[in-house]
């Protein structure tokens, strides 16, 4: 499945807000975080079957109206927490419409078998070897 970035880039919406924990009086008077919304449900560029998918797989991370909050505020720069935010949500959009691959059970070779019973043998004759001698 294709995404059209640019046009999801055009449904985002950003805001700022003051970053929390330490930092003295710099994070005090500058808003350097940014918080991504992202309203899947009311997604023009996405289809119903991406939708449907976005919303089961990323169920956790979406609020009750089915809007992704995303934040970031690892460096001291907005702009360049828009854009790490930006990028985080492209990879959690491509991870949640991701396809597993279905698993084909594999068989277990005749040799590993054999091995395993042969180790299991050898221990428990190892194991036979410490026990007292019977007295008749």
């Amino acid at each position: 499945m294709t995404l059209d970035y640019e046009g999801i880039r055009s449904e985002l919406t950003f805001k700022a807000a003051r970053s929390s924990g330490s930092g003295g009086q710099h994070v005090n008077k500058v808003s350097t975080k940014v918080v991504l919304y992202f309203n899947i449900a009311q997604s023009q560029f996405l289809t119903e079957e991406q939708q449907q998918l976005l919303m089961e797989a990323l169920s956790t991370r979406i609020t009750k109206k089915g809007i992704l909050m995303l934040s970031c505020s690892e460096t001291r720069s907005q702009a360049k927490n828009k854009e790490l935010v930006t990028k985080r949500f492209f990879d959690i959009l491509e991870e949640g419409l991701k396809e597993d691959k279905e698993r084909k059970p594999t068989k277990i070779p005749r040799a590993v078998k054999q091995k395993r019973l042969a180790a299991k043998r050898k221990h428990a004759e190892k194991k036979a070897q410490r026990k007292p001698p019977k007295l008749n």
